[in-house]
């Protein structure tokens, strides 16, 4: 039984890279699920513009600190939907 959980965890540690995310740094927020963006799905930015980040949570989510007129979403992301800012991305 322990073998079997040690070679699942090696295996996917090898496929999940931990994200380097920092309290402080800047990050885009994939807008996959932001319904209340409006104007046509295929011409709407793929990553809404950069945020500060307040708080990691166990390591796979991210909290950001949202402006006025995403204030209804909730803050808080799993990194599968964050990417570093580059200020080269914007």
């Amino acid at each position: 039984m322990e073998d079997s959980f040690t070679y699942a965890k090696d295996k996917c540690d090898k496929s999940h890279a931990s994200p380097d995310f920092k309290v402080g740094d800047f990050v885009l927020v994939s807008t996959t699920n932001f319904n209340n963006i409006k104007g046509c799905k295929n011409l709407k930015d793929s990553f809404a513009r950069p945020f500060l980040v307040k708080a990691l949570h166990r390591g796979n989510a991210v909290e950001v600190e949202l402006f006025e007129k995403l204030s209804n979403k909730h803050p808080k992301f799993p990194v599968s939907l964050i990417k570093p800012y580059k200020s080269s991305d914007v």
